[in-house]
């Protein structure tokens, strides 16, 4: 079995060059776009069958299924996990077959939803969603691998940042699609809908997702400004390039920075419906559109960021990360602190929130580290990130339902919440990350 298993996740093998140059091109392009496009529609679809249970919290309390509490320790047990395999999966991705790799994880993760919506028990709830945190890791980290193998230096802040508007696409379906099978067949289809959802992703990733250009008989991809059939020189193995970064400084920094934005991001992201709906007095579908409103203008602060930042910033991405800070930390005071029930003023607050934070996902969660790690490093450069934003994302998500669940008061069978300490948790660690992201402004790019 574990021959098999190393057999199957083992790199594709490399196919003889092509020699005629205009095949070459034209298969490249090909190629290229093929798996641009699978990866980033494939790891929104990872997204669908993670959000799924925001949508659901609501709905789950309403029927006396779980308590907030609960809740709160079913979606941190899905973080922590999902941490530990970004960690562990980032660094085994820089040496596997990514195609295989990436469809496993959404065929699992898809399982896991069909199932939730059949056992609404707490402790299968609990270690469902607990594996479906590992079987989300399968994503992140292989596809920006692929973005490296197939993609220049040059173009590589352009493809990641529009590669990163995945993450607004997958809530657009999960805030718009999710609600509406809900109001027609109950919290379950929330589950089913994105287990559905999964299993089309994962068949559309292992048709359309290739390995590197060496698996198809194509020259690796470098520096645009070098010969077509050039070969890239990597001056230390993958094992001395993945130790290396975990001697960088600004690459820890980094990850703290994320860390604390994830925290902004989720608790706006996992609790902000339940907090439209019981602070702020919107339904469960006004709700969700209105937190659907980030996907929005998230897909264009993700699509756009890298573009700019190689454009305008000849690659720096710290001018447009402090932009990206400064409404991040706006937005979300108005949407928190503003007096409640103005859809207008809650609405526009989402459309800036979703536009900063699809800038900060791109930079702090990833793209800058990546620019001063090695590019044989780069999935364990992604896994060190990613466990550290998800680490914070399930503390936010054990706090926030301890907080919301504490202050809250029944009084003849009316529930009444005060998030007063929740929110101020919530904005310290919007302004904190800002703050520590300062602190990498002299971190150099790698060549």
């Amino acid at each position: 079995m574990l021959k098999f298993i190393q057999k199957f996740y083992s790199p594709a093998a490399h196919h003889p060059v092509l020699d005629d140059e205009s095949t070459v091109k034209k298969n490249l392009l090909k190629y290229r776009y093929s798996v641009f496009l699978s990866a980033t529609f494939g790891y929104a679809l990872f997204y669908v069958c993670r959000l799924s249970i925001s949508v659901v919290k609501k709905p789950l309390v309403d029927a006396n299924i779980f308590t907030e509490s609960e809740l709160g320790k079913i979606g941190a047990a899905l973080f922590f996990t999902y941490a530990v395999g970004k960690l562990v999966n980032g660094f085994f991705s820089d040496r596997t077959n990514i195609n295989r790799f990436i469809a496993t994880g959404l065929i699992l993760t898809a399982l896991v939803n069909l199932a939730m919506g059949a056992f609404p028990i707490f402790i299968v709830f609990l270690i469902l969603w607990g594996f479906n945190g590992w079987f989300q890791s399968l994503g992140a980290a292989p596809s920006v691998v692929a973005l490296t193998r197939w993609f220049s230096p040059e173009e590589r802040g352009t493809y990641y940042g529009i590669w990163s508007a995945s993450h607004n696409i997958g809530k657009a379906i999960t805030f718009t699609l999710l609600p509406f099978l809900i109001g027609i067949g109950g919290w379950q289809w929330g589950f089913w809908g994105a287990g559905a959802a999964g299993i089309l992703g994962a068949i559309m990733v292992f048709v359309f997702l290739h390995d590197s250009p060496e698996s198809k008989g194509l020259p690796s991809v470098v520096s645009k400004t070098a010969p077509l059939n050039a070969t890239e020189n990597t001056t230390q193995s993958v094992s001395a390039s993945q130790k290396s970064i975990l001697k960088n400084p600004y690459i820890w920094l980094l990850a703290l920075s994320s860390a604390l934005m994830y925290i902004s991001r989720y608790a706006i992201e996992s609790w902000g419906i339940f907090y439209a709906q019981a602070e702020k007095g919107y339904s469960n579908l006004e709700a969700g559109q209105m937190i659907g409103l980030t996907a929005i203008t998230g897909i264009i602060g993700t699509a756009i960021s890298g573009f700019i930042s190689d454009k305008f910033f000849k690659g720096s991405r710290n001018i447009p990360a402090l932009l990206a800070g400064i409404l991040n930390i706006v937005s979300v005071s108005v949407f928190l602190f503003y007096p409640n029930g103005n859809v207008w003023i809650d609405s526009a607050a989402m459309l800036v929130h979703g536009f900063a934070i699809g800038i900060l996902i791109t930079f702090l969660g990833g793209l800058m580290a990546i620019d001063i790690a090695p590019k044989q490093a780069t999935g364990a450069t992604m896994g060190l990130i990613g466990i550290a934003s998800y680490a914070g994302a399930g503390i936010q998500e054990l706090i926030s339902g301890f907080l919301i669940s504490d202050k809250k008061v029944i009084v003849d069978n009316i529930i009444t919440y005060d998030f007063s300490i929740a929110r101020y948790f919530w904005f310290g660690a919007t302004l904190l990350s800002a703050l520590v992201a300062l602190l990498v402004w002299n971190a150099k790019m790698r060549n």
